[in-house]
């Protein structure tokens, strides 16, 4: 016959002294991230492989700075969905006011790679860019983040067909 082996009950003290360091973790990751408007954005981190860049990444070798625009959310909204309309083989959509999340199809062999973007209030644009497979893209999701950046500071948005 089996015998269940069950822990003996836990006084509120023993359960007060367990929680603290996780209630601690939790009021101080909300007291860093409330000041910073550059972590207010919830993009997922970049993995371990070479194929993704971010502005909020954890590693600095695939982090790029954030993108510029506008002077406050509705221009950089405006300016950022006028530049993804301007692109050959780009899908997106909007999935909140501040969030558009985008799919980019290279033109030979059909790799598609997904592009986040968070706008913040002031205009930034938090962004992701990372491929759906392999394990290195060759730069190719640093270099699309730098071409947008380049698309959003001109005056005009350029197709590239």
């Amino acid at each position: 016959m089996k015998r269940a082996v069950t822990a003996a009950p836990m006084s509120a003290r023993q359960t007060a002294r367990q929680a603290a360091p996780l209630i601690a973790a939790l009021l101080i990751g909300t007291a860093t991230t409330a000041g910073n408007p550059a972590m207010a954005a919830n993009l997922a981190d970049c993995p371990k492989s070479p194929n993704c860049v971010s502005s909020q990444a954890s590693d600095p070798d695939r982090q790029v700075a954030p993108l510029k625009g506008g002077e406050n959310a509705e221009q950089a909204r405006e300016r950022l969905t006028a530049v993804l309309d301007s692109l050959p083989r780009v899908s997106w959509t909007a999935t909140t006011e501040q969030r558009i999340e985008a799919q980019f199809t290279s033109l030979i062999f059909r790799f598609t790679d997904d592009v986040v973007f968070e706008i913040e209030e002031d205009g930034t644009i938090q962004v992701r860019s990372a491929s759906r497979i392999g394990y290195s893209d060759l730069g190719a999701n640093r270099s699309r983040v730098e071409m947008l950046r380049e698309r959003l500071a001109s005056p005009e948005p350029v197709s590239t067909e």
